[in-house]
């Protein structure tokens, strides 16, 4: 089974990844319209850490990681390694010892959409992972793939080069020509956000500030007495 490794494919700027890593998951998606989330089932092995770094892509067959063996070449400072599969799987195919020779390269994480094992060795180094499940179920070397062409992760496309951004609420993609105005619109929600924070600190509430009292009205909802919606003391 052939593949191909494509090598030093285009990528976002450093500065544009460095502004982005400044703003959490949930606020990135939101300034791109509520997009590039990769799923609510990849979840982080560690806690209070936030990553974001260009994505090195990787295809490989389910239960074989020779391709992440491959990707590793691929992979430089600033990189975050991106692991999907041709079917579902869910073995570990990824552990410590790749972890070891990613650190060494600069890489800040990976992104599994597989399964992933020495959880703990990979929390007591500080390499920061993301994965569908958690399995010590060993793999293969044995079937061709390919390395920083497209994928596809619960409906989001990940190219080589794309900005991933990942923290405890999950992970995002940033399509690397959208970095620079991501990071603005990124910026802007959070100054609202924190003029929201402290009108809702002062006592305002939210039905007042998003004016939702006429939303309220215009749907039928209505606000009744306790006594008069138990009909108590008729």
């Amino acid at each position: 089974m052939g593949g191909v490794i494509v090598t030093n494919p285009p990528k976002a700027e450093a500065k544009d990844v460095e502004a982005l890593a400044a703003f959490g998951v949930a606020t990135v998606s939101e300034a791109m319209g509520r997009t590039g989330l990769l799923g609510p089932s990849i979840r982080p092995v560690q806690q209070g850490v936030r990553v974001a770094g260009t994505a090195v892509t990787v295809l490989g067959w389910p239960g074989d990681n020779l391709m992440i063996h491959a990707a590793v070449e691929q992979c430089g400072e600033g990189d975050i390694l991106v692991v999907t599969t041709t079917s579902p799987c869910t073995d570990g195919l990824f552990g410590e010892l790749f972890a070891t020779a990613l650190q060494k390269r600069g890489v800040r994480g990976v992104v599994l959409n597989t399964g992933i094992r020495d959880t703990q060795e990979l929390r007591d180094m500080g390499f920061a992972a993301w994965s569908r499940a958690v399995s010590s179920q060993g793999t293969v070397k044995a079937t061709g793939g390919s390395v920083n062409v497209p994928i596809a992760i619960d409906g989001q496309v990940v190219r080589p080069g794309d900005v991933i951004v990942a923290d405890d609420d999950g992970v995002v993609v940033v399509p690397r020509e959208k970095a620079r105005g991501t990071a603005e619109k990124s910026e802007a929600r959070e100054a609202k956000e924190a003029a929201t924070r402290a009108a809702f600190l002062e006592g305002q509430l939210g039905l007042d500030r998003y004016g939702l009292r006429d939303t309220l009205q215009r749907l039928g909802v209505e606000y009744r007495s306790y006594e008069e919606y138990t009909g108590a003391g008729s």
